[in-house]
């Protein structure tokens, strides 16, 4: 499939409904095609990997035909060079969670973006900097305590952030570590009682959002990581 074939494609499997959640997150009207998710995924199999592909999508200016890029793109040759270019194309929180969920961490030495990122003022990436940290909490199998320990630090540090989308990745990047297990889940609260008494309105802000889920987890048997008791699983 050629790219102006995929365009045309999602132009197909467009909605207004969709086209509408697009442009409310900030995304201008003419570079949102609205399509969902599940079509991006399904077109984006067909397509198959290909990096010349992807950064046709990605140059088009279309937001789901970014999204598509992100899946189109082998990870086995895609540089962190590539990265930093496409970062500072992204706008919108999803853009930027797909981004780092589907292809940055499953790239060889992810974890380098994390402290680069975290110091930028460029929002995406530093948003991304605590969604790396999320995820890598959540897939991670061999995480050490010594990284949990420094991703701890990074949000003690660095969570001042004005921007809503920045403190929201911090308040998941700060539960996800909280869900590791009892041993973290306390961490993770101390921490966020001590950002909630700094005093500065953005921390406070975000432990009151993290404390929110952190001290409701529970252990569930089977499941390997905590999880709220304000769930149905962890309700039982």
């Amino acid at each position: 499939m050629t790219c102006d074939e995929i365009i045309e494609e999602l132009k197909a499997n467009a909605s207004e409904k969709y086209k509408a959640n697009v442009v409310k997150m900030g995304i201008p009207a003419e570079y949102s095609i609205g399509v969902s998710t599940t079509a991006v995924r399904a077109i984006a199999k067909k397509a198959g990997k290909s990096n010349e592909l992807a950064g046709a999508l990605w140059s088009s200016g279309y937001h789901e035909a970014k999204l598509m890029a992100v899946l189109v793109f082998d990870k086995k040759t895609v540089s962190h060079e590539d990265i930093e270019k496409l970062i500072l194309d992204v706008q919108s929180w999803d853009l930027c969670d797909h981004l780092c969920k589907n292809l940055i961490i499953k790239l060889k030495g992810y974890d380098d973006f994390i402290p680069k990122w975290v110091t930028s003022t460029h929002t995406y990436k530093k948003r991304a900097a605590f969604t790396l940290i999320a995820s890598s909490v959540i897939h991670n199998k061999v995480i050490t305590n010594e990284t949990l320990d420094e991703y701890l630090r990074i949000i003690q540090e660095y969570s001042d952030s004005e921007h809503e989308h920045v403190r929201k990745a911090i308040s998941w990047a700060l539960r996800e570590i909280g869900k590791r297990d009892f041993k973290y889940n306390e961490k993770a609260i101390l921490l966020a009682y001590e950002m909630k008494e700094s005093g500065n309105k953005n921390k406070i802000w975000i432990a009151k959002d993290a404390l929110k889920e952190l001290e409701t987890l529970v252990k569930v048997e089977g499941r390997g990581r905590l999880i709220s008791s304000n769930t149905k699983m962890g309700s039982e």
